[in-house]
This record gives C-alpha cells, sequence and structure tokens, in this order.
C-alpha cells in the first residue's frame, strides 16, 4: 500500500513535497463538534484541541504496530527485519511461495478490516455516512474476536441503535466507541492462538510439503 501511495505521489513530490504532503494529510484541519458521531461525550473545547488530535494519532499508530508486530506477521512467519528487508530485496523464489500457501482468505480479510476499524476507532470525527463501511465489516470482526453469539448479537444491535440516533447524544457516542473498541482488541484476543498448524515448504521442484507441529 505504501508503495501505491508514493507512486501516486511521486509526480507532485518534486514540484512541491511540503504542499502536497501538508494538503494530502492536512493534521491541523479542524471538525465541525456539531456532526461527530463518536466524539459526543467530550466537551467541545477538548473535541477541537490539537492535543486531542496527537493523541489519536499516537494511539492510532501504537495500535497498529501492535497489531503488525502480534498479529499480522504470524501467518507467514517472518519477523520485522525480514519483512522490511524484503521490501527492498525480495525473497528467493522458493521462500514467497511457501509465504502464499501460509496466506489464506481469512487472514487477508481479517487484516483489511481490522485495520480499516482502528482507523475508524480512532477517528478525529466519525459522521453518518461512515457507518456504510462498519456495518458489513462488524459480523467479520465479532466472529473473529470470538463471542458468544449472544454478544455478537447485542453488539451488533447497541451499535445499530447508536449509528441511528440523530443527532448524536453523549450515549450513544459511547456506545459508538465502545462497539468500534470491543472489535478492535476483541479480534486481537480473538486471534492469540491463530497460527499455522502447519509448516509448509517448498522444493526445488516446486512441490510442496508439510510438517504437522
Amino acid at each position: 500500500m505504501a508503495q501505491v501511495q508514493v507512486t501516486i505521489a511521486w509526480p507532485f513530490m518534486p514540484k512541491n513535497l511540503v504542499g502536497y504532503i501538508s494538503r494530502a494529510f492536512q493534521f491541523s484541519r479542524q471538525f465541525l463538534y456539531r456532526w461527530t458521531v463518536n466524539w459526543r461525550f467530550l466537551d467541545e473545547e477538548t473535541f477541537l484541541s490539537p492535543e486531542f488530535a496527537f493523541t489519536l494519532i499516537a494511539a492510532n499508530l501504537a495500535v497498529l504496530s501492535l497489531f503488525f508486530a502480534t498479529r499480522w506477521l504470524r501467518p507467514p512467519q517472518r519477523t520485522i527485519q525480514e519483512f522490511i528487508s524484503s521490501i527492498w530485496e525480495p525473497s528467493p523464489l522458493l521462500m514467497q511461495k511457501e509465504i502464499v500457501l501460509q496466506i489464506t482468505p481469512s487472514y487477508i480479510m481479517t487484516i483489511l478490516l481490522s485495520s480499516m476499524a482502528i482507523g475508524l476507532l480512532f477517528a478525529r470525527s466519525l459522521h453518518y455516512q461512515f457507518y456504510a463501511y462498519i456495518a458489513w465489516s462488524s459480523p467479520f470482526l465479532l466472529w473473529k474476536a470470538g463471542l458468544h453469539p449472544l454478544a455478537m448479537y447485542g453488539v451488533w444491535a447497541a451499535q445499530e441503535w447508536a449509528w441511528n440516533v440523530y443527532p448524536s447524544t453523549s450515549a450513544s457516542s459511547i456506545v459508538v466507541v465502545g462497539c468500534l473498541f470491543l472489535q478492535v482488541f476483541g479480534v486481537w484476543w480473538g486471534t492469540r492462538t491463530d497460527s499455522p498448524t502447519e509448516e509448509i515448504s517448498v522444493d526445488e521442484k516446486g512441490r510442496t510439503h508439510a510438517h504437522v507441529d
């Protein structure tokens, strides 16, 4: 994803790097308190403060790093150093095949939806249209969290109620943030034992071999 972002930005960066970065990310942007769905339980002064904005950014990066180091690198069975090195120096073909065999659709979906949920949890302000992302992803995230079916339905119902309160209230915004918190850290806890039960290797002829632990 980083490579795609750099490729798209490359035509603009040589001409005005500072201008591009400041407009692309625009950390100084202010949001209207009246439209926030997730932080209504805070007072307006706190909501608009730079300290709150930077706290959210720091928390976002910290949780992303936590997931990256302890969850997202587990199925490929690679360390952070190996992952970073592979960006500049691609792994040998046989090793790439071994990694591909460990990447399942569930693993890919978990990364995509959990990273999105982390971004939403620490978003500076969520508006009602963001529920288009949350509504369809929550069932999968709650399932990966390993919650009891009754608890899953309870969280889903509470979230549905909170996003249909207009204008938002302190109670509804607490539920919005609480449901996202349960999904993010529920997935982190629920996937603590997710690891390949087999060590798959590829020989020089491209044949796969499974070694059960």
